[in-house]
């Protein structure tokens, strides 16, 4: 654990150094688990947006997109459940005064069990291959004992989140022996509910404003837009409404960098079907998201399902895709088969029909939904973690490199005059200008050409243009790739048709 710490460090470190994350108000010391996006951050996180918003919109007929208010009628939240039981379940430790999610506090404690199984499966793996039966049995038994006990702590836990049990939660995390992290002690309060939505006010007077909250998640102005969306759009079932939006929660364990924040963005799709079907369409969909992450070219084993135990009151069927964050496998992406609750519930609170007419079947029903909903900020991490490392060269020394998939790369091009002189740099410039309205390009021509191409590295953009004498003489330049480091003649006439990212 102690390696991913450091790990995580690292990555937190290269993002502030390099101009993608700094720490939201930091010259009054910061704002906790708030993040401000740089230069380089915000657009990696845009070509995050757009490269989802092109495979769910773009390339589907039968999804369209829309941008609803983050501010919405109280009586929302309400009808969809937020105001009764959008809680955590909280947990103070009498000795450090530090407040803990109960359930991420057995989470962690899972994750500790199940990091000794791998390494006991690793243990194995070689003693089996060493032909050392008798180790290989031992470390077997302890790897085979690791298993049990996470299954027995999952299922327990499991009934006890679903029975909303908190004195059960409370006594697990007593039976574990589960130590506060600052003060080391068990010394624990009683677990009890919080809920997580930012309110305010709305008006002009503070005697007659109404309390309104902060969206904590973005599907529901799906939902409410179901009508408007469906009726304008001519839509027909099965078909599909998304979003890219800000949500709020009031986190009170937020941590790990931007994998968990206050303020943050998700890219949701609500896709209605008709009723008996949403099990077919769950599956379809839980398939179609996962090779949307493997189509970025990061390796497969990073990424897992993994089906829920305990459904939300609204869901008949739940699974994640985690991803191998430097922390362990984490949830990435939500795919939930949320039945006809929430149109339901709408239908309820509001008195207005959210009913569909199928001219198939010609019948009226309310549709079911499937969501698939992921964080653009874990999905930032995800991509920025796994791109990030350092790599020991044939001369010993050590370089630093983003190897981000080139499609979501913040500067695709990098253009740099090999000097400051012989009319290098307004040739390079000329280059430039012919880039710019395809790529987003930058110029440098400070510091030796070694250094330059480090720095690009360190950013992840896939190629540098290097301008020298060579090109003054047969308009020819050098194109280098990031991740092999290998160099190409071109003319600048096919620079185009060669980057074409």
């Amino acid at each position: 654990m102690a390696n991913n710490d450091d790990l995580l460090k690292k990555i937190i470190a290269h993002a502030k150094e390099y101009g993608f994350i700094f720490p939201s108000s930091e010259i009054y010391d910061g704002l906790s688990a708030v993040y401000d996006y740089a230069q380089y951050g915000v657009e990696l996180k845009n070509n995050i947006k757009q490269y989802w918003w092109r495979s769910m919109v773009q390339l589907h007929e039968n999804i369209v997109g829309i941008d609803s208010a983050i501010f919405m009628h109280p009586a929302i939240w309400k009808a969809s459940g937020h105001v009764d039981a959008f809680n955590d379940p909280l947990i103070d430790n009498k000795d450090s005064k530090k407040r803990y999610r109960a359930d991420v506090l057995i989470e962690d404690y899972l994750q500790k069990i199940e990091d000794k199984l791998e390494k006991e499966i690793e243990k194995a793996k070689k003693r089996f291959d060493n032909f050392d039966e008798t180790l290989y049995r031992q470390t077997n038994e302890r790897a085979v004992g690791y298993q049990k006990k996470i299954d027995e702590i999952t299922e327990n836990f499991a009934k006890l989140m679903n029975g909303n049990d908190l004195a059960g939660i409370k006594q697990m995390i007593e039976e574990l022996e589960i130590t506060c992290p600052v003060s080391g002690t068990k010394n624990w309060t009683d677990v009890r509910q919080f809920n997580l939505m930012f309110s305010t006010q709305m008006g002009s007077v503070s005697e007659d404003a109404d309390t309104i909250y902060l969206r904590p998640e973005t599907a529901q102005g799906i939902f409410v837009n179901f009508s408007n969306v469906y009726k304008t759009g001519r839509m027909k079932i099965p078909f599909g409404i998304a979003q890219i939006g800000k949500a709020f929660r009031n986190e009170i364990v937020a941590r790990q960098f931007i994998f968990r924040m206050r303020e943050f963005e998700q890219m949701e799709m609500q896709f209605f079907v008709r009723p008996g079907e949403e099990l077919k369409w769950f599956d379809f969909w839980k398939q179609e998201r996962m090779k949307w992450h493997h189509a970025l070219g990061i390796a497969p084993e990073n990424y897992r399902f993994h089906d829920h135990e305990k459904l939300a009151h609204y869901a008949n069927a739940a699974t994640d895709i985690e991803f191998k964050f430097p922390f362990g496998f984490k949830e990435l992406e939500g795919i939930h088969s949320r039945t006809d609750y929430d149109l339901t519930q709408h239908e309820k609170y509001s008195g207005k029909k959210l009913r569909y007419f199928d001219p198939e079947t010609n019948e009226s029903y309310v549709p079911y939904v499937i969501e698939t909903s992921i964080g653009v900020d874990r999905m930032f991490l995800a991509i920025f973690s796994n791109a990030c490392r350092e790599e020991k060269l044939e001369d010993g020394t050590v370089r630093t490199l983003l190897c981000l998939p080139p499609v979501l790369a913040p500067v695709k091009v990098a253009v740099l005059p090999l000097v400051k002189k012989d009319g290098l740099p307004e040739k390079a410039r000329e280059i430039m200008d012919m880039l710019k309205p395809h790529y987003l390009c930058q110029y440098d021509e400070k510091d030796a050409i070694g250094r330059r191409y480090r720095r690009q590295d360190a950013i992840g953009t896939p190629y540098c243009v290097t301008v020298d004498n060579q090109t003054m003489e047969d308009n020819t330049v050098t194109i280098r790739e990031r991740d092999s480091m290998q160099q190409k003649r071109v003319t600048i006439s096919e620079l185009n048709n060669f980057l074409s990212l």
